[in-house]
């Protein structure tokens, strides 16, 4: 796979724009940072920030971690994909994903109903509009182009008609990423996109991940092999001297999403830490969280299954975890914070 690769992932807002965040991006592109990365959930959007902090950079990658599929047409994600590689310069990654439920419909107000299969026709027409082979069309039936109305939605005017882009793309191949968590997600991912974004990644679960990966790889038409396939990891770095507290600022971010996203028993981040062995566990948080006990659902997340989803602790203990990841699928760490931690990652992870 080559060397481990890092990159900044500057999340999406907490209540307002991130402190210290243009020097952190300054302080990635000069140390050697592959990429940076933005993202959304309901308050800031993806691709405002990273055009804006983009500008400055002259080296990195410019990526979405990721865009919800939701919130935008797949035409309008293509033109925003254009449009943000011509003004990079080459050096845009079109990261997407559905989302889950609660999003897509509370906030949304779309159907969350046949993820994969929206999400094949969805990259489909993205990949013809960047073709520019003729105007585009899609037979549907998650997106249809033109509209064509039916299951109790409005009826089409008839005025609809297949357009080509006004522009030519900068590249005609632009890297299509997918955020994935469940095991047909992950192969969908293998076949039809150029990297996976990967949330909660243990290398201690290669198999799990391997196999899924596997099965995408070998279909009819996949993109890649394994070995030119691009996997970008979620991996929180802490480095202090007390492991336990280390643990401790990444509990309640945990006990979030296993225990509190979703509804009890319909949680796909959950379902992660279940495989890895963790399932007790995750009914205690979930018990705790959906019942208004954050800082027990928080207090209730094991420290072994922390340490196998982030690095934390001393330097030394990181550089030896960081073994694992470097013998793993993971082409690219994904790290957040600020210049100061963007400066111990290079030193721990580049040097």
């Amino acid at each position: 796979m080559g060397d481990l690769k890092l990159g900044l992932n500057t999340g999406y807002w907490a209540g307002e724009p991130p402190h210290g965040v243009t020097e952190a991006i300054a302080e990635a592109d000069r140390l050697g940072f592959d990429s940076i990365w933005t993202a959304e959930a309901y308050g800031s959007d993806a691709l405002s920030p990273l055009a804006w902090w983009g500008a400055s950079t002259s080296r990195v990658r410019l990526g979405t971690a990721l865009l919800q599929m939701s919130a935008r047409t797949p035409a309008a994600t293509a033109m925003a994909a254009m449009t943000m590689d011509h003004l990079s310069g080459g050096r845009f990654i079109c990261g997407i994903g559905v989302s889950g439920p609660q999003v897509v419909e509370g906030w949304y107000g779309q159907p969350f109903s046949k993820p994969l299969a929206r999400t094949r026709e969805y990259i489909a027409i993205m990949r013809d509009i960047w073709a520019r082979q003729g105007p585009v069309t899609a037979a549907g039936p998650q997106l249809p182009l033109p509209y064509a109305g039916g299951g109790g939605r409005p009826e089409p005017t008839g005025l609809g008609k297949p357009l080509k882009s006004s522009i030519h793309p900068l590249r005609e191949e632009i890297p299509i990423y997918l955020g994935a968590e469940g095991p047909k997600n992950i192969a969908l991912c293998a076949e039809l996109c150029d990297g996976w974004l990967a949330l909660f990644y243990s290398p201690h679960q290669e198999d799990f991940y391997r196999e899924a990966l596997a099965e995408g790889f070998a279909r009819d038409g996949a993109r890649h092999t394994a070995e030119d396939f691009e996997i970008a990891a979620t991996v929180p770095l802490i480095v202090m001297d007390d492991v336990e507290a280390a643990a401790d600022l990444l509990r309640p971010m945990y006990a979030l999403y296993f225990g509190g996203m979703g509804a009890k028993g319909t949680n796909f981040h959950a379902n992660v830490a279940i495989r890895m062995g963790f399932e007790a566990d995750v009914q205690v948080i979930a018990d705790h969280f959906l019942n208004g006990r954050k800082a027990e659902a928080a207090a209730a997340v094991p420290t072994a299954l922390v340490e196998q989803l982030a690095l934390i602790g001393p330097a030394d203990k990181v550089r030896h975890d960081l073994e694992a990841w470097r013998d793993s699928q993971v082409t690219t760490m994904l790290i957040g914070g600020d210049a100061a931690m963007v400066r111990t990652a290079a030193e721990l992870v580049l040097a």
